[in-house]
């Protein structure tokens, strides 16, 4: 047998590999960091064999109650993608699977590789709709993309959407995926209508070095770009100071930052209402998009999901949180689930790429009911 992770985002220690029934891994931290949870792995020479796969230290993860109902998922070509029997028991992750073939890959989550992510912008700029500027570079010197869609004229809400802030969070591309692929259709009215209002601006993976080094939260610097907002650097965290100087320059009318949670079975936004200039108005805007994206897609709720901040107490170093304080705009962070969406269950696959990118195409619906109250204020 062999377990091998010499590819974007593979990323796992293996401690012990002599028996197929007890093969001993370890979760390995970023590459600057200690946060640890994300894997990524190639398991080959085990066909029809029945393999334990135990990740010793899966107590020691950023989020151990994220192990409680998870089920991994694996791929024997890596575009279909299947959970797989899993537990997490005396302080262990525990994977029990028998591979049908010689060749299979395990997984945190379903991946979203570098390839995909330049195959995203090759085919948002070839609709003819969508312009691709550079902001800069990341440490490692990977390109920072911004994607521009709309007419860019001054009567025009400005919406930003950006994802990917956390690289393991993978859905979060996804759901750009189905979100810019809806948006760009020139049959499809919800869009054409939307882009009669309002100019994107779309950055669909904030964190290009940390996803190809199979980060789980940080860039390659070790910073979690979500707590960065408040004064980024070009020398620790350039994906956040570019985008936020273009946001000063252009202007924020709305905002979606888009992640995945670890713990919770849900889709849910987390909103601004800790932050100094939090409005009655901007409380209307959050009831009336949330109103109108559970009935756009069953799969959100809202019942479930991350305390309010006390008035005043919000933490201004994240994304929604600064740029609704400091754009006095509708600012929303959209988490999905690394588990299952337990409003809707699917016990072959749980929550995935696709029920993410299917997600992302519903949340035109909820962004148009909100764009029509702004432009009439306009």
């Amino acid at each position: 047998m062999k377990i091998s992770t010499q590819f974007d985002a593979g990323a796992v220690i293996v401690r012990d590999l002599s028996n197929p029934e007890h093969i001993r891994l370890a979760l390995r931290p970023d590459n600057a960091s200690d946060f640890k949870q994300w894997f990524y792995f190639r398991l080959q020479g085990a066909a029809y064999t029945n393999c334990v796969m135990h990740f010793e230290d899966a107590h020691e993860a950023a989020y151990p109650d994220g192990w409680d109902g998870y089920q991994a998922v694996a791929s024997y070509d890596r575009q279909n993608w299947f959970r797989v029997p899993t537990v997490y028991e005396n302080g262990e992750l525990i994977i029990t699977h028998t591979p049908l073939a010689n060749s299979i890959y395990y997984a945190y989550f379903e991946p979203y590789s570098h390839e995909q992510h330049l195959n995203l912008l090759g085919e948002a700029q070839g609709s003819g709709l969508c312009q691709i500027d550079d902001l800069g570079s990341t440490v490692q010197g990977r390109d920072i993309n911004l994607l521009t869609i709309g007419n860019q004229v001054d009567s025009d809400l400005k919406i930003w959407v950006i994802a990917r802030q956390h690289p393991g969070e993978t859905m979060a591309e996804w759901f750009m995926e189905g979100f810019l692929s809806r948006l760009l259709d020139h049959q499809d009215p919800t869009a054409r209508t939307l882009l009669d209002k309002a100019t994107f601006y779309v950055v669909p993976n904030m964190n290009p070095d940390g996803a190809f080094l199979g980060n789980l939260r940080t860039n390659a610097a070790g910073a979690n770009l979500n707590r960065e907002w408040l004064a980024p650097t070009i020398e620790r965290s350039p994906e956040v100071y570019y985008v936020r100087e273009k946001m000063h320059e252009i202007g924020v009318d709305m905002f979606l930052d888009v992640h995945g949670d670890e713990g919770l079975p849900y889709v849910f936004v987390a909103g601004t209402e800790g932050v100094p200039n939090y409005s009655p108005r901007i409380a209307e805007l959050e009831t009336l998009f949330k109103d109108a994206f559970q009935a756009a897609s069953p799969d959100f709720q809202d019942v479930h999901g991350y305390p309010k901040d006390a008035t005043g107490t919000a933490n201004l170093t994240l994304a929604t949180n600064y740029v609704g304080n400091t754009f006095h705009c509708l600012a929303y962070t959209l988490e999905m689930p690394f588990k299952d969406n337990d409003n809707l269950p699917d016990d072959d696959f749980g929550w995935n790429g696709q029920r993410s990118l299917r997600l992302g195409e519903s949340v035109l619906n909820a962004m148009l009911v909100v764009c029509k109250e702004l432009h009439r204020e306009a």
